[in-house]
């Protein structure tokens, strides 16, 4: 990199962010994990959470999803807060509780349904399945089905979609149909589901060997910079829209998954998204980027910057 950027993390005045910068960065020794647990914000967050393991969603569409449902949608939001960003597991009760309640929703196929109604969802399924993955539940058995079934669902060209997406239906007035729709599986994959999808069988170390993972990363490498093939993420500007934790598909999450394959920077594909972030690094080290959703934080461009360093980091090893 042209600028050194490990210095505005260490002195950034966030306990998190520091404790991860020494310990990934610069691989020191820290102290346990478990000091980030009874920060302000942590304990905040955990102290709203409902009886049955879940978090409250406020004011949703229940045209779209039912209460129950909406809740599942938001305990995944906080969930990815947790982990990402505090570095709870499975040994914190919190993470005991909402593990239960988001296993709750798997289905006897495999896949974690409801956040999309009756339809399939490979994205919210891997989403979930991955940072359960992380907090320590890397043998559970609801975990091996759920791969089972992401094996089970993919297009024919190694990749995932919306099943919904692939016959050309609306999110928004299919997701309350009884008939849950079945992909078609001759349509192209999506970038977008596809990479959402890798994160989960690269958080697991098993996984992440395997030929699908591979595979599957071959073709979202192939895809960085260019259209979806469905109009959730119909164009390319969405590749430089970041998120921390992660969300969706961008540039930042992508790089992050295919940097965990053993896939190397000299790889063509991989150079022109390194590059990309290279050219956008700011003379103080920091990254000014378009953040699409902050979750409140203010700290959120500190925790891209910090996720750029640690993809780095792995395609320099």
């Amino acid at each position: 990199m042209r600028h050194d950027p490990i210095p505005p993390l260490l002195s950034c005045g966030n306990p998190a962010i520091e404790y991860f910068a020494k310990r990934d960065l610069l691989n020191q020794r820290v102290e346990s994990v478990k000091d980030l647990w009874s920060l302000e914000i942590a304990e905040r967050i955990l102290g709203k959470q409902q009886p049955d393991g879940s978090w409250k969603y406020k004011n949703g569409n229940y045209r779209i999803r039912s209460p129950q449902n909406y809740d599942q949608l938001e305990t995944y939001r906080v969930l990815r807060v947790l982990v990402e960003k505090y570095g709870l597991v499975r040994e914190h009760p919190a993470i005991e509780k909402a593990a239960e309640f988001l296993f709750g929703f798997q289905t006897s196929d495999g896949d974690l349904r409801g956040i999309y109604g009756n339809q399939y969802s490979p994205n919210y399924t891997a989403g979930i399945m991955e940072l359960l993955i992380k907090a320590g539940y890397i043998e559970d058995p609801q975990i091996e089905k759920g791969f089972g079934w992401l094996l089970s669902i993919r297009q024919k060209d190694g990749g995932w979609a919306i099943p919904l997406r692939t016959i050309n239906a609306n999110l928004s007035t299919m997701t309350m149909k009884s008939r849950t729709i079945e992909p078609e599986r001759s349509k192209p994959s999506s970038w977008l589901v596809t990479g959402v999808v890798l994160r989960a069988f690269t958080a697991h170390p098993g996984y992440r060997k395997s030929r699908e993972a591979t595979a599957a990363g071959k073709i979202l490498k192939s895809r960085l910079f260019k259209r979806d093939s469905y109009p959730d993420r119909g164009t390319v500007e969405y590749w430089t829209r970041f998120t921390f934790p992660f969300w969706f598909t961008d540039l930042l999450s992508a790089l992050d998954s295919l940097s965990k394959l053993g896939l190397g920077s000299g790889d063509s594909d991989i150079a022109v998204g390194l590059e990309w972030f290279f050219k956008a690094q700011q003379p103080t080290g920091q990254w000014k980027l378009k953040i699409l959703n902050s979750g409140g934080d203010r700290d959120t461009h500190l925790w891209i910057d910090l996720a750029i360093c640690r993809l780095i980091k792995r395609f320099d090893a």
